[in-house]
């Protein structure tokens, strides 16, 4: 017996030992030191599937891919009991939220999920993931793997891949033969745009809850499926700045548990209890809060999750950068620091498993049975039908349960938009969404009309109410409600096969009309839009409403092409019989308008903010389908503007911008959208009537000997009072001009300036102004509500043939401000026809 024992020993032993040499360690395989040159994405992946292909304790998984081609994956660590039962632990981990139904174990492995590098010019992480990854499969780490035998570890080793691979050829293409640590180096410069955002400039790391671009969509689907108990993702910020990690800095959303703030603590002591013992600098509690929904740590946190942001000083430094404090910070430091925190964060949760995987079913437990807020029932107003569907994908994406109707239909509840108590008839097809779900916490988050702010010192917006978003009617309720309905969808119209119309009409007052009509335009068909509301067919049409007559169509198979793409997208259009209206202006009168097919240019380049003009290139390109142009800045003055019928200014520094050339071509007949800072920079410059409001802040200073005593340290509290990180707006809305065409007469605009203009000029139109009561939710300092009182943020100028379209906020915001989309389109097809 004892000599069987003792072969079993020297199998078992023999078979560590070879498994040891076979491993790679990352030098080993990529041929340098971890920190001694930045790694290529391709290269970090093939060092994942090569452990994955010699270790028998991780999966691989391509979970998407990214714009530019490169591929999405993770790798899950588990013990050897536990990687071949991955699916039952997932499916037993949702069991436990409730998301899947059946009896669940609680005696469950707690799954943490590594996130690194979702800032491309943040790169450290991923290279600290290939050493963490090494560590977590070594068989020789016996400690680790103790640690793993009630712990299942997702790691993504890059987030941004496209953003990390446009600074990763930056650096290796200008670094020298030697690191050259001073500042002032040129490999110390990014260029413009950077590889913070991914390839269509977008922050991916403010895109969690949106899911706006195809990176996260595949990311959050993966973290839906698995709704792991922590989260962590790896960042950098600037190189003076020393170490970052949890707990974090007030404030904290009241939604929050207590044992989620609890155990962040828990896990900061432990890091801070390995850092101290190598001397390293770090801080906590300060600058990351604990608000903005849709980070990767606060949209953990609001689905069950402990979320943390780790932050190493680093952005800039390259391979080696000489600090304020004349040391020098290398690579291979901030790699060091990464991968301390991730083997001290599953150290401290292995520690604490089963009372972390207690807490996250109990969490989940609370949400379907005492869900947070004072309402227990939602409902959004289906006043189109567009709307409701792209709200009810944002909800599914974020596993969000909802149906539609009520059995009892009359209901009183919180008018969002007058903000008082109504009663309201309930529809069949209007949204309802339950708040006793699993997801209530999230969804209380998204739809509640005001953020409570105990600490308004935040690190980013602080109101994005879905309702005013999307500019839908919701209501309140404090009772609870279940739908009448599970599914719901929009009934076409349907066309005789043998249609033959004088015209069709479609609606405007979606991105899905928009889409149409860039469908239309590609094809060059010819469009036409109504100046006034019409009735024809039995129907109502509003302004703006789009118009396509045989007329001018006739060299096509009229009726089979735009039944056609009407079918395609799965449009509603209605076929006119005669251009003889029932009401309103006929289909041939000077009140219809020719919709010419533009030529776009979008600026870019140096001084452009890359994400605003990321999100109209987005917009553009990916939402609606329509062909752009990328021009640069620097190439404005001396290009054929001719050749454009639209150039888009997004948010920049213009202070050189030269406007000669830009007014000669807009009296020829251009059109110049102007958003954001683009708009401030046209204040004074000749030729253009804009002018910023003056400012009547009511603060004066004090009589004599009754100063209020300043303190030093209220200095950041002190300069709230101008402060505006982003709130809701109501804005007065001329929806009788083509730039308000779809609206009713207010919409919801996100502020994030306190930039307001004065009313254009009789010659010109102030289409959306606000007055005293513009404020909805959010933080506005006291000095900043006092200017926005009253002004233009919305208006046209005609100059010569052509028009100038500003606007003041930004109507694409991180493109989930998904009303602005239709405001931004009028801009573009629609004003100056």
């Amino acid at each position: 017996m004892i000599k069987k024992l003792l072969t079993t020993f020297i199998a078992v032993f023999c078979c560590i030992a070879a498994f040891a040499q076979q491993l790679q360690t990352p030098e080993q395989f990529l041929g340098y030191k971890l920190g001694e040159h930045f790694t290529p994405h391709y290269r970090i992946v093939e060092y994942f599937k090569y452990v994955a292909s010699v270790s028998k304790n991780i999966k691989l998984q391509q979970f998407g891919i990214t714009n530019e081609g490169r591929p999405q994956i993770a790798v899950f660590i588990a013990s050897a009991d536990n990687i071949n039962r991955l699916d039952e632990i997932r499916h037993n981990n949702l069991r436990i939220a409730g998301i899947e139904s059946g009896a669940a174990s609680a005696n469950a492995p707690v799954i943490t999920y590594l996130s690194y590098n979702v800032h491309g010019n943040e790169p450290a992480s991923s290279e600290a993931a290939m050493w963490t990854l090494y560590d977590l499969v070594d068989p020789n780490n016996t400690k680790i793997q103790a640690e793993l035998k009630n712990m299942v570890v997702i790691i993504d080793p890059c987030l941004n891949p496209d953003g990390r691979e446009r600074y990763v050829n930056f650096y290796n293409s200008v670094v020298g033969a030697v690191p050259n640590a001073s500042p002032n180096a040129r490999e110390h410069q990014e260029p413009w745009p950077g590889g913070r955002v991914n390839h269509y400039y977008f922050d991916l790391n403010r895109d969690w809850a949106w899911q706006a671009q195809k990176e996260t969509q595949a990311r959050v689907a993966l973290f839906n499926s698995w709704l792991p108990q922590i989260h962590v993702d790896f960042h950098e910020q600037y190189y003076n700045t020393p170490y970052y990690f949890a707990p974090a800095a007030e404030p904290y959303h009241k939604d929050i548990t207590q044992w989620q703030r609890d155990f962040q603590v828990t896990i900061g002591k432990n890091n801070a209890k390995h850092f101290d013992a190598n001397g390293w600098m770090y801080f906590t509690k300060q600058e990351f809060d604990l608000l903005y929904p849709s980070y990767g740590d606060t949209y953990p946190l609001y689905n069950g999750s402990i979320g943390m942001t780790y932050e190493q000083g680093g952005i800039g430094a390259g391979l080696a950068i000489i600090t304020s404090t004349g040391d020098t910070l290398t690579l291979a430091q901030r790699i060091a620091h990464h991968h301390e925190t991730g083997l001290a964060t599953i150290e401290a949760v292995s520690a604490n498993g089963q009372k972390v995987v207690s807490e996250f079913k109990k969490f989940y437990d609370n949400s379907r049975q005492n869900p947070p807020g004072q309402f227990k029932t939602y409902i959004i107003k289906n006043d189109n039908n567009e709307k409701v569907e792209q709200l009810a994908k944002l909800l599914t994406r974020n596993g969000i349960q909802f149906g539609y109707g009520l059995s009892n239909k009359s209901v009183n509840g919180f008018n969002y938009f007058s903000g008082v108590n109504e009663q309201y008839n309930v529809g069949p097809n209007d949204l309802v969404v339950n708040a006793y779900q699993p997801k209530s916490v999230l969804l209380h988050v998204l739809l509640e009309p005001k953020t409570v702010i105990p600490d308004s010192s935040t690190y980013d917006i602080t109101a994005w109410s879905l309702p005013y978003a999307y500019g839908l009617k919701a209501y309140g309720l404090k009772e609870s409600y279940k739908p009448a309905n599970a599914n719901w969808s929009v009934t076409k119209a349907t066309l005789p096969a043998n249609t033959k119309a004088y015209a069709y009409v479609s609606a405007w007052q979606s991105i899905a009309d928009v889409r149409f009509l860039s469908a239309l335009l590609k094809r060059g068909i010819k469009v036409r839009y109504s100046q006034d509301p019409f009735e024809a067919a039995g129907k109502k049409f509003t302004a703006g409403s789009l118009l396509v007559t045989r007329t001018g169509n006739e060299k096509m198979d009229f009726d089979r092409v735009v039944t056609q793409i009407a079918s395609e997208l799965g449009h509603e259009i209605t076929p006119l019989s005669s251009g003889f209206v029932d009401k309103g202006s006929d289909i041939g009168s000077f009140d219809i308008k020719y919709i010419r097919r533009p030529k776009i240019a979008l600026v870019s380049g140096d001084g452009i903010n890359s994400e605003s003009m990321g999100e109209v290139w987005h917009f553009m390109e990916q939402q609606i389908g329509y062909p752009i142009n990328l021009i640069r800045y620097q190439d404005l003055n001396r290009l054929k503007l001719a050749e454009y019928d639209v150039i888009v200014l997004p948010d920049g520094r213009y202070n050189d911008l030269s406007t000669d050339n830009l007014q000669s071509w807009i009296r020829d007949g251009g059109k110049l959208i102007a958003m954001e800072n683009a708009v401030a920079s046209l204040v004074d410059k000749k030729g253009f009537d804009i002018k910023a409001k003056e400012d009547k802040k009511s603060d004066k200073p004090a009589a004599k000997g009754k100063e209020p005593k300043r303190l030093y340290a209220d200095r950041n509290r002190d300069a709230l009072r101008s402060s505006i990180p982003g709130a809701i707006f109501k804005v007065n809305m001329d929806n009788t001009h083509p730039l308000g065409y779809g609206f009713p007469n207010y919409y919801y605009s996100l502020k994030l300036s306190e930039d307001i203009y004065e009313p254009l000029g009789e010659d010109d139109w102030s289409v959306g102004t606000i007055d005293s009561k513009a404020y909805v939710a959010g933080f506005a300092g006291f000095l900043t509500k006092q200017k926005l009182t009253s002004g233009m943020l919305m208006g046209v100028q005609s100059i010569g043939r052509g028009s100038v379209v500003y606007l003041a906020d930004d109507p694409l915001f991180r493109s989930f401000w998904e009303n602005g989309k239709l405001l931004f389109s009028n801009a573009v097809f629609m004003v100056g026809q």
